[in-house]
């Protein structure tokens, strides 16, 4: 694919728009022609960055989520995906597996399982303000293309 192209969806944090999240991402990237399974990858990390911003952005309120999926050069897909909550105060500490602030029920793995599926994975949080999760993942080029 020549250039880039890129869309972006907004919508409010419930947890309904996790699939709409997913399946828009898995389709956006389908003219890159992935795999089945770096599609799944892309699925698996955007259902965790959309949760973590629904549930811990917004563990009070239904607030906006913004995501942005871009191609860029060299078959790389770039998903980011934006809240404007309470933000996070220790980035290093909440990328630690294991670590939650949302109760028994979560697992905290979400950062250690977007980072396991996309090739990069970068967090920007204000307190207060929101959280910024940008993921990149490359997707092979395959014989016949």
């Amino acid at each position: 694919m020549n250039g880039e192209n890129y869309t972006t969806l907004e919508f409010p944090s419930r947890s309904a728009n996790e699939s709409f999240a997913r399946t828009a991402a898995a389709c956006f990237a389908a003219q890159l022609d992935p795999t089945l399974e770096e599609i799944n990858d892309i699925k698996t990390a955007v259902s965790e960055a959309v949760t973590n911003a629904i549930v811990h952005g917004y563990p009070d309120r239904v607030g906006k989520i913004k995501m942005r999926l871009k191609i860029k050069e060299n078959q790389v897909l770039e998903i980011v995906v934006r809240d404007w909550g309470v933000g996070i105060a220790d980035v290093e500490q909440a990328r630690t597996p294991m670590f939650t602030t949302g109760g028994e029920e979560r697992s905290g793995m979400g950062f250690t399982i977007m980072e396991s599926f996309m090739d990069t994975l970068r967090v920007r949080s204000v307190p207060g303000k929101g959280t910024t999760v940008t993921m990149r993942r490359r997707i092979s080029c395959r014989i016949g293309r």
